[in-house]
């Protein structure tokens, strides 16, 4: 995305709904003299070539790629070719672009350096971050940056004007000899009167001028769960998470691609090799992301993991696993539970045990035995206050037991066909921004948000939206200290599984996401990548005789219904707004492949809105005491339109643009239509989120790329704190004008 996106000149298809080349979805040149440097990239779209690791290269540039023209807002090229500017390496990236997506989900070629012979190479994935990393840690006068500084390209000082007429930025460098006022990045500054932020992106519709940060909706107060300190003594959470700290990158950045990339080509090797699913479709759409978020640069790096492990702990190469069990002697066993069976309540380690699928050797004096992750098992061992429980036997290592469990697309969730229950883990593993450990208030946020649903909350919703829910988290065991503070690592989430193998049940993430339908042919003929939404929309098409685009159309129109009406009205009428990103987003489809229905799954997830504190304290009082889930207005609306509105529904636009299967800008308009009947229509809604899509020109954006090399965990820290949010030109505002 940019300030000013530029629709495709020619649509995404042909007359006769057949898909165009990408290279004919880019802007065109417009009467303006092109750039000396030419796009060299004739080698058709590189995700489908033989070698897999020219496929997974091409899969981690284009991701650094796509994440740095949303978090710098650099604009739509005139020309087939986008130029990128690199002021702290003296240099310029001159990219090939294939499709140019006003919702941000670009198709690149391979990258080069400006002047660069023919001959030399592109840049890979390692050496672009490099670049990046470099662009953001160093400024335009050489100095490095503090932590604290906006890490995008710093704005000109359009005062900084000389006697003799020359231009110069804020850091005193010489602007453009033809007298355009120019930013650090080499883009023209505006000739217009609005207010905008450092990277040029117009300023917040109250006037305001927000820049790159941390803080959310630039509200610089301790968010839910504020600063009181960590078991260490240092500033932390209040359930003894540490608070998000900005560091330097120091090459972790670096570090992290090659990490991922690897893993990405083992992938691709091994999907390649077996490319059919298994039998549980729900299981199979959980194995589909092999490339993994496109709006991140580190999609599938996991460092800690060695090849035999990551075997069996992938579940991109459909790895499965025993759990490993510890016994918990009843002086440090912490559980709690709302699952109910014929109206009766079932206890959380009764539930586990049958769960467990064999008997447990429970010692004397232990109350129930735990699982944990494998990897997890190794690595708490090692940690003191663990290693200490182990010495003194309050905890009893029992060993791998049981069937094995599948990971999903978290990792760290595992699922077993047929179980009434996923069991979501602690793994301490960093997997995109985080560490994946559950964190107390988190378990009581799971049960909270059951127990509220059953006091009548969720008949009311599902009156009006029957063919959506919410996957319960309403169990927990965890252990806690002698000094009776929780031990961190050890804590497990009892996920309901509402799917039989037969549902045709898919995170939005894994349907949109391509992945090989089959080998590369021996004579070099490149395999075909399709991903599932793809394939259901061809069949659709080829069923009903209608052209793509049309069905692509109809099939968003029902997801809108479906999925997204639905979450509107939870927030609207209980305040209670979804991190409905698309991962967190399960999509129900019927015989047909049309969307039926949806679920939304993560106890991380809620934000309870501060404004609707009375009302939901009057249907379960003390709501929030113990999970830290209210949130205040302003970050709540932030959060929401970020989770629901870009990721969620901007990024399956995107998808339909980039794998050619409709006009991203019909999508825009259908889009539009729909949240204006949910604000003013006849059955319209009481969320803020339709009229903020609507009506500001800007919306902020998590900014995965720049929270990488800020050093953050999404996880730590107060809610409006934890990641780095930039502001980005909404293009639902920029379709309507």
């Amino acid at each position: 995305m940019n300030a000013t996106p530029t629709p495709d000149d020619h649509g995404d298809q042909s007359p006769q709904g057949r898909p165009v080349p990408l290279a004919e979805s880019v802007p065109q040149q417009r009467g303006r003299t092109a750039p000396p440097e030419r796009p060299r990239d004739d080698t058709g779209d590189l995700l489908e070539h033989p070698d897999p690791h020219i496929a997974a290269q091409a899969a981690a540039v284009e991701n650094l790629l796509r994440c740095w023209v949303r978090e710098t807002n650099l604009p739509a090229p005139d020309t087939a070719t986008l130029r990128i500017p690199l002021p702290s390496s003296g240099t310029a990236l001159i990219t090939p672009v294939r499709h140019w997506s006003p919702t941000g989900w670009h198709r690149f070629g391979q990258p080069r350096l400006a002047g660069t012979p023919d001959t030399a190479p592109p840049v890979d994935a390692v050496t672009l971050a490099a670049l990046l990393t470099r662009e953001t840690a160093w400024g335009a006068d050489g100095m490095a940056r503090r932590p604290e500084d906006p890490a995008g390209p710093r704005a000109e000082d359009p005062a900084a004007r000389r006697a003799d007429g020359a231009v110069r930025r804020a850091d005193g460098v010489p602007g453009q000899a033809d007298g355009v006022l120019r930013a650090a990045n080499g883009v023209p500054a505006r000739s217009d009167s609005t207010p905008r932020t450092a990277n040029g992106v117009p300023a917040q519709s109250d006037g305001t001028t927000r820049t790159i940060g941390t803080t959310g909706a630039g509200d610089s107060s301790p968010g839910p769960g504020g600063a009181s300190g960590t078991r260490d003594g240092s500033p932390g959470a209040a359930d003894g998470s540490p608070v998000a700290r900005a560091t330097p990158d120091d090459g972790d950045l670096v570090a992290r691609v090659a990490d991922s990339l690897r893993r990405t080509v083992t992938f691709i090797v091994d999907r390649r090799a077996r490319p059919a699913d298994g039998p549980d479709r729900f299981l199979a759409a959980e194995q589909a992301l092999l490339l993994g978020h496109p709006f991140h640069p580190t999609p599938k790096s996991r460092e800690g993991l060695t090849e035999s492990e990551a075997r069996l702990y992938s579940p991109e190469l459909r790895g499965s696993f025993p759990l490993h069990w510890m016994a918990v002697a009843s002086s440090l066993l912490v559980t709690d539970s709302a699952w109910t069976e014929r109206g009766r309540p079932l206890p959380a380690p009764h539930l586990m045990a049958r769960l467990a699928g064999t008997a447990l050797p429970l010692p004397d004096g232990c109350a129930a035995a735990l699982p944990l992750h494998p990897w997890q098992a190794r690595e708490v061992r090692h940690r003191a206050e663990t290693a200490a429980l182990l010495d003194a036997g309050l905890l009893r290592d029992l060993g791998p037991l049981g069937a094995p469990w599948h990971p999903t697309s978290s990792v760290r969730t595992v699922h077993r066909t047929g179980a009434p229950a996923m069991l979501k883990l602690s793994l301490g593993l960093r997997i995109t921004n985080s560490r994946r450990e559950n964190l107390r208030k988190e378990l009581h946020r799971g049960v909270e948000v059951h127990r509220l649903l059953r006091t009548g909350l969720a008949k009311h919703w599902q009156a009006a939206h029957p063919g959506f829910d919410i996957v319960r988290d309403p169990a927990w065991l965890a252990v806690d200290g002698e000094d009776g503070r929780p031990v961190p690592g050890l804590d497990v989430v009892i996920r309901h599984n509402p799917f039989t193998p037969a549902d045709d049940a898919s995170c939005v993430a894994g349907l949109v996401a391509p992945r090989p339908l089959d080998a590369p042919g021996a004579n070099g003929r490149p395999g075909t990548y399709r991903s599932r939404l793809a394939q259901v929309v061809a069949r659709l098409a080829e069923r009903t005789g209608r052209p793509v685009g049309a069905v692509s159309a109809e099939w968003f129109l029902r997801y809108l219904e479906q999925v997204v009406r639905p979450v509107l009205w939870l927030d609207g009428e209980a305040g209670i707004a979804l991190e409905a990103h698309q991962q967190n987003t399960l999509l129900l489809l019927d015989a047909d492949g049309w969307p039926a229905g949806g679920r939304y799954r993560d106890n991380q997830g809620y934000y309870f809105r501060e404004s609707r504190r009375a009302d939901l304290d009057a249907r379960l009082p003390g709501i929030g005491e113990q999970s830290d889930t209210f949130v205040s207005d302003e970050v709540t609306d932030e959060r929401f339109a970020y989770y629901l509105g870009i990721n969620n529904v901007l990024g399956l636009i995107g998808a339909f643009g980039s794998q050619r299967l409709a006009d991203e800008r019909l999508l825009l308009a259908a889009f539009r239509r729909f949240l204006t009947d949910v604000a003013t229509g006849p059955a319209r809604l009481r969320s803020p989120l339709p009229g903020r899509l609507l009506d500001s020109p800007v919306l902020r954006c998590k900014a995965n790329l720049l929270t990488r090399l800020h050093g953050l965990d999404e996880l730590v820290g107060p809610v409006d704190t934890q990641s780095v949010y930039v502001t980005i030109a909404n293009p639902l505002h920029s379709a309507q004008s």
